[in-house]
């Protein structure tokens, strides 16, 4: 298809921005025929009389688009007429056609979440990580992190979301959800996540989080005890869980208290590798805030999104087995 005007003017372009870098990276270590595949059985046919249905591909990734800039609905249809570099991303040539509107996109959207298919797209991302040898399955790291819903009441129900429930961490009360993942200890990328209110306790969610195969488990001071739960006493992991601040404060000034605080420190350092799918999430993607009433949404919407950290941090690795296939 010959090209029009203005994609020869953004081709010859002297300067690629972060933009136009982030979403060459996205397309080149995104396994979309392998996110294709989940998608396509539940997607409409487009049988008989109306308008042509818009392709998986294109639907697919208009919706990843807006989870990595972290947008509304109508936000990503004004950002793909707004963007060149998304409408590349896309595959969209405004002079031949428009871009899918917002509500097209919310019907995708709830297309995803009733079929539980955006599980199955982290499951599909981490199985493409894996078969690449960039996930071990020796050790797990497990947290959880506060995401704040919206507290206003002023709403058609005149009440917050029932679903989301409030929790008090150090002196400050937070009303919101908390999403649970597990890491691997060797990589840093997302292998297990579930989302629940904010008052659940991170100890009462670690069996969710665990793949079965670890020899190694990795938790703050808030797993104290997970080894004694019923969930996990058939469970041959080892545990490592970080001391409570309390007793650590209290450790004796002699060479003992010295060793156990550098195990300590030795503990923190590789639990640290949890922190950066947070940071990916809450950081690039900008979802420092739930986007959707009731919790089924928004665990939907984090499937998504830790999908979409791990690849954002496996990029560099991914282009250079990509490249190296290549040559």
């Amino acid at each position: 298809m010959q090209s029009s005007f203005s994609e020869l003017e953004y081709a010859a372009k002297k300067k690629q921005t972060r933009r136009d870098r982030f979403l060459a990276e996205i397309e080149a270590v995104t396994p979309w025929s392998a996110l294709e595949v989940e998608i396509e059985p539940f997607y409409p046919k487009g049988e008989g009389r109306g308008r042509p249905l818009i392709g998986v591909g294109r639907m697919l990734r208009m919706y990843l688009a807006q989870q990595c800039f972290g947008l509304s609905d109508e936000g990503i249809e004004d950002a793909i007429y707004d963007s060149q570099a998304i409408r590349r991303f896309l595959g969209i040539d405004l002079a031949r056609e428009a871009a899918p509107d917002a509500t097209t996109l919310l019907k995708f959207r709830r297309l995803l979440e009733t079929h539980g298919l955006t599980r199955k797209i982290f499951e599909a991302i981490k199985t493409h990580l894996a078969e690449r040898g960039l996930m071990m399955r020796e050790g797990t790291i497990v947290d959880a992190t506060l995401i704040a819903a919206p507290p206003s009441t002023k709403n058609r129900a005149k009440a917050r979301d029932p679903e989301m429930h409030q929790t008090k961490k150090g002196n400050q009360w937070h009303f919101g959800m908390k999403a649970h993942i597990g890491v691997d200890a060797e990589s840093g990328l997302v292998h297990a996540g579930v989302a629940t209110a904010a008052n659940e306790s991170d100890v009462s969610q670690t069996h969710k989080l665990l793949h079965g195969e670890e020899t190694e488990v990795l938790g703050d001071a808030g797993y104290q005890g997970v080894e004694k739960r019923e969930e996990n006493r058939d469970n041959k992991a080892t545990w490592h869980i970080a001391m409570k601040r309390s007793k650590r404060k209290a450790l004796p000034k002699n060479r003992l208290g010295k060793l156990l605080e550098k195990l300590e420190r030795a503990k923190a350092s590789i639990r640290a590798k949890v922190e950066h799918p947070f940071h990916v999430v809450k950081n690039f993607f900008k979802h420092r805030k739930t986007r959707y009433r009731g919790l089924a949404k928004n665990e939907a919407q984090l499937f998504s999104l830790f999908g979409l950290a791990n690849l954002f941090m496996a990029h560099r690795p991914l282009l250079a087995l990509h490249a190296r296939g290549a040559s």
